[in-house]
């Protein structure tokens, strides 16, 4: 990309930033409604799960688990919301409600707040990775490892590990300890451990009027399937072939996120249980803007829809994709990156250890 046509591309995202912000405004009636659609049936659908165990359908259990496990989904994404304090107009009622929506998909609200905003503040810049997103190597990067850690990114980007692995590595064991924060002070403790102890104090009083057996058999299959997803989701929100890295001297903001996240083009039933989270770039660019505006958006301004478009099915080959090009600007998969090896093997920037972090993804 020439210097004109950058800042061609940087004029055009402040543009859309500055329109975009006519749909910031949430309506308090509308997100009521929102959260009420998927609480409730959720909690029915989970005491539905645990009557048919105990009839013995387990199997009839085992495919509810499905649906359960995409409205834990949608009530993730409207804790994200509020963590942007885009779903309520007060900021209390965000907080609260992401506090509460916490504990049920097991994480700590105010600690992921923090580290989700980092996110947005630096995504696509190669010198602030390592915070709220996915380890991303670049060629150079990778080159330059040692043997050791080369295997190490290499199992770390595979896919078993990746959304098999991570996971439950993510909800079950990271987000129970203030990782990347350690030394921030008191809020990410108090985060984090008040989250634990709710969780721990909702779990063992449904296992004291249920028993244990039954709540597990019924709520970690859905936190591991809901989990999964939640991962895939942003994962394939910035890892597409056509996103966007620069350094720190070039990077933009808005560029950033309007051409590095993706526009998830779901079909709409699964749009619905991901409350509108594929309409990534959009929410990038303008992240006060409420889940339910963003098809909004879509409708008034269709040009948006072309950009990072993603279908399911093409989705689906991101899996393939582990580090970023620079000179050719794309993100390539290893045998790629084997084909057109740099000369130059010291990296110049970004994560030098030979131990990208597992589990560093956090949700959307």
């Amino acid at each position: 990309m020439s210097v004109q046509e950058q800042s061609s591309a940087v004029a055009g995202a402040r543009d859309w930033s500055r329109v975009l912000r006519a749909y910031r405004e949430p309506r308090a009636g509308r997100s009521i409604f929102e959260l009420a659609v998927t609480l409730v049936p959720f909690a029915l659908l989970w005491a539905a799960m645990l009557t048919l165990l105990d009839l013995g359908l387990w199997w009839l259990v085992a495919i509810l688990s499905l649906p359960a496990a995409g409205l834990l989904v949608r009530l993730f994404m409207i804790a994200h919301d509020c963590g942007h304090g885009s779903f309520f107009p007060a900021r209390w009622a965000n907080d609260w409600t992401g506090r509460v929506l916490g504990v049920l998909t097991m994480t700590p609200y105010d600690l992921w707040r923090r580290s989700h905003a980092i996110h947005h503040a630096g995504a696509g810049n190669l010198d602030r990775r390592g915070i709220g997103d996915v380890t991303t190597l670049t060629v150079r990067e990778y080159a330059a490892l040692s043997r050791f850690g080369r295997l190490r990114y290499r199992l770390y980007r595979h896919p078993v590990v990746m959304f098999g692995l991570g996971p439950p590595y993510l909800f079950l064991l990271q987000h129970r300890l203030p990782l990347g924060f350690m030394r921030k002070g008191w809020a990410p403790w108090v985060s984090t451990m008040t989250t634990n102890a709710a969780i721990i104090g909702a779990l063992g009083l449904l296992m004291w009027a249920f028993g244990i057996g039954p709540v597990l058999f019924v709520h970690l299959p859905i936190l591991l399937i809901g989990a999964a997803i939640g991962v895939w989701l942003f994962y394939v929100q910035h890892q597409f072939e056509g996103t966007q890295w620069d350094d720190a001297q070039t990077w933009n903001v808005h560029a950033a996120a309007l051409h590095g996240s993706s526009h998830y083009d779901l079909p709409a039933p699964l749009a619905w249980f991901t409350a509108n989270i594929g309409v990534h770039q959009v929410h990038h660019l303008a992240s006060r803007i409420p889940c339910y505006r963003l098809p909004e958006v879509l409708r008034d301004f269709p040009e948006l829809r072309s950009i990072g478009r993603l279908t399911l099915w093409r989705s689906l080959s991101t899996v393939r994709l582990a580090l970023w090009d620079e000179g050719e600007r794309r993100l390539v998969t290893f045998r790629e990156a084997r084909r057109g090896a740099p000369v130059a093997l010291m990296p110049e920037r970004g994560p030098s250890a030979d131990t990208p972090g597992i589990g560093t993804a956090q949700s959307n």
